[in-house]
């Protein structure tokens, strides 16, 4: 049964268990989104979906965004609640850890690197732009490695500057929607960490730093394009 919530704002967060999108989704439920959210760990989920809740309405979907079971599911989810406003692809893969350089990178991991971070936002997508509500937001969660050659990051950079392909093409193919990728800049999370195994990355800001930026791409009126989280936020504060 087909849920219409009228006026309010309904948005979509892959990856959302923890880190950037548990902070995004928080700060989304507490102005009065509601939210489908999804990760590959159960019991963090289910604890992300726990605290939502006490904001807001949300919709909790363990799974893995490489799936397309689990990609089916988040479709019907975003179709039960009448439609999205924004679509936030944060869900990734970092690959092997440390990471390896070209030259000695294992190609299945590096398949399984490309088929969450460029093949399943993209077959989200697909599947989810039936239920996209006029002007909807599609959010694609990038790096700076995407446009800068770090050693021992072809394996994650690349798959992030296809993602960045991706979203300047959907954006050209669908001039009715506003289609981002935006970079957070570095923060401290596990990720970031498995990134740097055995440095202390405690000097890097939370995620949360990296929230103000992404709000104004979903509230504001920004062109199609790629940002800079952190830079926008600035900008937004000088307004």
């Amino acid at each position: 049964m087909t849920t219409n919530k009228g006026s309010q704002p309904t948005a979509l967060i892959t990856g959302a268990s923890r880190g950037l999108g548990r902070a995004l989704a928080r700060n989304l439920a507490a102005d009065g989104w509601l939210l489908v959210i999804d990760g590959r760990d159960p019991d963090a989920l289910a604890g992300a979906a726990a605290e939502l809740a006490r904001l807001g309405e949300v919709v909790g979907l363990p799974g893995d965004v490489a799936s397309e079971e689990h990609r089916l599911a988040l479709a019907r989810a975003a179709a039960a609640l009448g439609g999205l406003d924004a679509v936030v692809h944060n869900a990734s893969r970092l690959g092997p850890s440390p990471q390896p350089p070209l030259a000695d990178y294992p190609l299945d991991a590096f398949r399984q690197v490309y088929a969450v971070n460029v093949f399943a936002p993209l077959r989200l997508t697909q599947l989810l732009l039936p239920h996209l509500r006029p002007s909807a937001r599609l959010v694609f969660v990038t790096s700076d490695a995407a446009v800068e050659a770090y050693p021992g990051w072809g394996g994650y950079g690349s798959s992030k500057a296809a993602l960045d392909q991706l979203a300047a093409v959907l954006a050209a193919e669908h001039p009715e929607l506003g289609v981002y990728s935006v970079d957070p800049g570095d923060m401290n999370t596990r990720m970031h960490q498995e990134a740097f195994p055995g440095e202390d990355i405690s000097d890097r800001p939370p995620p949360e730093a990296s929230v103000p930026g992404l709000r104004a791409i979903l509230s504001g009126s920004f062109p199609s394009g790629r940002y800079q989280a952190r830079s926008l936020a600035v900008s937004e504060a000088r307004t």
